[in-house]
């Protein structure tokens, strides 16, 4: 397999497996990432998110993750199909993945309250625990990196960063990186996400957007304190301080104790759930009328 640049396809392009001959549509551009980009494709009637990689090596440590996710996950297979696309004579090494209609986690926010705040961090480390429980660490947490869909159903999208325990970190954004704070090194662990949590909380809870700062800051002047005292400035990060003061400072080793006290912080902050259980309602309510239709129908034929 030869290693390419960057490619850009337009919308409705057919990309044509290698070896495993499926066929996708281009529909558009999900986003883009250092190491390839991700579109949304059309395959019959159905919809997925297809990657596809500049390198051979970092797309195959790829899909070796996502496959053993995918083994006993509780949402299902990560990985559908992985192959190449040969383009004037490279091969473009693809993988797909199921594809979640949402919208960044800001956005679904600015929609639907700020009450949804405690819920969707708490998804997000439901996912994290996971992860971790394969023995891999997502690596590039960040807000750009997790879809919400209509009911507030959390996906992380974009597995490019994903690394085994133990290893250097292979993707992130430094924002979102201790290293960047000098608050840790790059080493995959369990904390290292758990870092990279807590300024996505920090980033969501911040109607000004103030992390967009340290962008231009050198490194001499930026420190955990900047981030400590974004907390205090956030109505819904201070109710999580406890939490973001130990998640900063490396004080989690596992992510299964991070969710349980975030539930708690949520119990006790006497979070409101009434969003999500109207969403659920709604959901059982239209599989009930499916069942309630499929017997009717039964019954019809039967007569």
């Amino acid at each position: 397999m030869t290693t390419s640049s960057k490619l850009a396809l337009a919308e409705g392009t057919c990309v044509s497996g290698k070896w495993n001959k499926n066929k996708y549509e281009i529909v558009r551009l999900l986003g883009e990432g250092a190491n390839g980009q991700v579109y949304l494709v059309r395959s019959g009637k159905a919809h997925y998110a297809m990657k596809i990689g500049s390198d051979s090596i970092d797309s195959q440590l790829e899909v070796n993750a996502l496959r053993s996710l995918s083994r006993g996950s509780d949402n299902g297979p990560y990985l559908l199909d992985a192959d190449d696309y040969t383009m004037h004579n490279r091969d473009y090494p693809f993988y797909v993945m199921n594809y979640v209609k949402g919208v960044h986690p800001s956005i679904f926010l600015q929609k639907n309250g700020m009450d949804w705040f405690e819920l969707i961090h708490y998804d997000v480390l439901k996912q994290l625990v996971q992860l971790h429980r394969k023995g891999y660490i997502f690596g590039d947490l960040k807000a750009d990196n997790v879809l919400v869909s209509e009911h507030g159903k959390i996906e992380l999208i974009d597995f490019g960063g994903v690394t085994a325990k133990g290893r250097s970190v292979k993707q992130f954004t430094e924002v979102y990186d201790r290293g960047y704070w000098s608050a840790g090194s790059r080493k995959a662990d369990e904390a290292y996400d758990l870092f990279a949590f807590a300024v996505l909380c920090l980033q969501l809870g911040d109607s000004r957007n103030r992390l967009t700062d340290f962008f231009r800051s050198l490194p001499q002047n930026r420190s955990l304190d900047d981030l400590v005292a974004l907390i205090d400035d956030s109505d819904r990060c201070r109710r999580f301080k406890p939490f973001l003061l130990k998640a900063l400072n490396g004080g989690y080793t596992s992510s299964r104790d991070a969710v349980q006290e975030w539930r708690t912080l949520m119990l006790r902050n006497g979070t409101s759930t009434g969003s999500r259980k109207r969403a659920i309602w709604i959901q059982a309510a239209f599989a009930v009328s499916l069942l309630l239709f499929a017997s009717t129908l039964y019954f019809y034929l039967q007569s």
